[in-house]
């Protein structure tokens, strides 16, 4: 992708979600975890690569003893519709009887949010968490797949901004962001 048209889709994005909110949400969502887990001394995974930005955030409002550790799972790979899980990294921590907190960007259909959780029971995880930035409001998310932690709900729009990109780039941009739908 040139640089010109990265450009154009970011003047031609609609703002949805301004970096005020999403600090405001972040807020919120680490104190939510603080309440929830500050006696746990759980294992944070940050989901690569989407997950890095929400997590960096997310780390310092969280005062409280924690390990972090990463998994790198992706459907997507630069693309705009995702396909096959492919596994690019599995945590380097021991995950059982831990409580472990899956910190990812956003939440869609919630097909590699349920592989992960899936992993870390397999791995003998005591308890599993999930928090994602943002959650598209429609009705296509796996049944058995939610988040404990949100910060921000967004239309089913193509979002990137805040840790999510736009074909491979943009996930720096401050705020969240939504490709104008076309008439």
């Amino acid at each position: 992708m040139k640089h010109d048209e990265v450009r154009a889709a970011l003047e031609g994005a609609e703002r949805i979600h301004d970096g005020a909110a999403v600090e405001a949400a972040l807020a919120r969502m680490a104190a939510e975890i603080t309440a929830d887990m500050a006696d746990d001394l759980p294992l944070v995974l940050c989901v690569m690569i989407g997950g890095l930005v929400p997590a960096g955030r997310l780390l310092p409002l969280m005062n409280f003893p924690l390990e972090v550790d990463y998994v790198h799972a992706t459907r997507y790979r630069g693309e705009t519709s995702g396909g096959h899980l492919a596994w690019v990294a599995k945590p380097h921590t021991p995950l059982k009887d831990r409580t472990v907190l899956i910190i990812d960007d956003i939440l869609d259909e919630g097909r590699t949010l349920a592989a992960l959780q899936e992993y870390c029971a397999e791995e003998g995880a005591a308890h599993v968490r999930t928090a994602v930035l943002v959650r598209k409001d429609h009705d296509r998310c796996l049944p058995q797949v939610r988040a404990d932690y949100i910060g921000l709900n967004v239309d089913d729009r193509y979002v990137f901004g805040a840790g999510m990109d736009y074909h491979g780039v943009l996930r720096n941009v401050d705020g969240i962001y939504a490709i104008r739908e076309e008439d």
